[in-house]
């Protein structure tokens, strides 16, 4: 595995991929710091020195956490790139469920370019979905005490000191322009740069998180009072993450392998068919899906509940439940993983389709008759790998629950929310994915992979394509231009640090 990472840099197209999304991804986290005009950033750091002295116990987690995760800390730090790229995966799964569903957008996604006017209407649905929530954001940055994510910064001064018209259309602007920028980010490094570059941006944010969970980690299992119990519970968190891990790594590339066997035919002197083939069917077929949508269907009932039961014991109880990670979000969150598994794969997998592409290539299944038979054995196989990709991602959701009342600490931390979830599910994912890409462009040039045995099932559809990376020029001007801010940057701070 060492010599495959060495080798990743005797490929100039995969170096080049490579530093390509290095710098992109450093462009994404300074846009995360780069405050609003009009937002007092001193404010905001006054806030957030005020919240690293919190005590580790204290809940971050449920929607606050989820937002966090999207935003890469953007919306604490009223950033350019406050909503991250939510907006276009939320537009992303609304035409993934109307293609499903409306039959025009059916048709159309198997046309010739058809998938490019697709994508085209998931632009423009992104740019409506980020121009609402930028309304949104801005609005309540004229009133940060009723912001979950910014509890207490109200303490400190006016975050906007000049709440005008022009100010709030400014905002907007400044805010939708940062999502499309994201979002066109991404797909340069889907293009030009090595794994998909929505999923790559996600998993920066939630990178961005690791070091003050590490610190807050460290604070409450090690320094101060913290006796020998709390250290033994630490080793017993991070032999328990490996497992996580390793079971997560298991069921996301687990499949029940089809067995299709294909008649012979004879065109011209070529035989073709005659052998078999198989039909994958991974188990966790929704992959993360099904924790984004329960997710954003429970961040609507903490607004609700402000909206239309403002000062009712109950509602602030259970807004405070759902925003800081409590219970009835687990459970909640629960059932909603379990049942949106079903339905995510009710719109997605076809076995009618598969079917009849199966009997019209000539294909079928030992033991199945071609046709409606094949169709139900597909729908009846599929839904039992459901059930059990449905019941792991509920486990992994509520995990964080049993470890906090393991060790003491709230389902919400922050410490715990790399134990399950959305986070680790989805940094598993990428990790994979940018393995296979990498471990394809190794075999592509006849060197080893990272495993010598059992290799990774690689992208191989890309093999045959031409080279699209980076212009190399283009990735020395851009490496060149961080040198500058980061040089920039390191002045800036000694300045500051030697005038106080």
């Amino acid at each position: 595995m060492i010599s495959a990472f060495a080798n990743t840099w005797k490929i100039p197209e995969l170096r080049d991929r490579i530093l390509f999304t290095l710098a992109l991804i450093v462009i994404i986290r300074l846009g995360v710091h780069i405050t609003l005009p009009g937002v007092d950033a001193t404010v905001i750091q006054a806030w957030l020195d005020d919240v690293q002295k919190q005590d580790p116990t204290s809940p971050t987690g449920g929607i606050t956490a989820l937002l966090t995760v999207f935003s890469g800390g953007g919306l604490q730090q009223a950033g350019i790139f406050a909503l991250g790229i939510m907006p276009y995966i939320s537009a992303s799964i609304m035409v993934q469920l109307m293609t499903a569903v409306v039959p025009k957008l059916s048709r159309l996604a198997r046309e010739d370019g058809g998938r490019q006017k697709i994508t085209q209407y998931t632009r423009y649905i992104t740019i409506g979905i980020a121009l609402v929530q930028g309304f949104f954001v801005a609005k309540s940055l004229t009133s940060p005490g009723n912001i979950p994510y910014m509890a207490g910064i109200e303490r400190f001064g006016d975050l906007v000191p000049d709440p005008s018209v022009l100010w709030m259309i400014l905002t907007v602007t400044t805010i939708v322009a940062g999502t499309v920028l994201l979002m066109w980010i991404g797909d340069q490094i889907t293009e030009k740069g090595i794994g998909n570059g929505t999923s790559i941006i996600i998993t920066v944010n939630i990178i961005s998180a690791l070091p003050g969970a590490l610190i807050q980690a460290w604070k409450y299992f090690v320094s101060g009072d913290a006796g020998s119990f709390r250290a033994i519970m630490m080793v017993v968190m991070i032999a328990l993450l490996l497992i996580v891990i390793a079971a997560t790594v298991s069921i996301t590339q687990a499949q029940r392998r089809i067995a299709v066997q294909y008649a012979k035919r004879v065109v011209g002197r070529k035989q073709f068919g005659g052998q078999t083939q198989y039909l994958p069917l991974k188990v966790n077929y929704a992959g993360v899906m099904p924790i984004i949508f329960a997710s954003a269907v429970l961040s609507l009932p903490p607004m609700m509940l402000q909206w239309f039961f403002a000062g009712q014991g109950w509602a602030t109880k259970l807004y405070g439940e759902l925003v800081g990670g409590g219970t009835w979000y687990y459970i909640l969150g629960g059932i909603g993983i379990f049942l949106f598994s079903y339905f995510w794969v009710a719109m997605m997998f076809q076995p009618s389709q598969i079917a009849e592409d199966l009997k019209r290539n000539g294909g079928y299944i030992p033991g199945v008759r071609p046709g409606k038979p094949t169709a139900d054995f597909l729908d009846f196989t599929m839904t039992r790998l459901t059930f059990a990709g449905a019941i792991f991602l509920t486990i992994l959701f509520v995990l964080p629950v049993g470890v906090g009342a393991l060790v003491g600490l709230p389902p919400g931390s922050l410490v715990l929310q790399f134990f399950g979830g959305t986070s680790l599910l989805i940094m598993v994912g990428v990790v994979l994915d940018v393995m296979r890409q990498v471990e394809t462009q190794l075999l592509q040039k006849h060197y080893d992979g990272f495993l010598r045995k059992g290799k990774l099932k690689g992208r191989y559809d890309r093999l045959q394509q031409g080279s699209n990376a980076a212009p190399r020029t283009a990735i020395v001007y851009l490496w060149t231009i961080i040198a500058v801010l980061v040089v920039l940057a390191i002045t800036a701070y000694i300045y500051k640090s030697a005038h106080q």
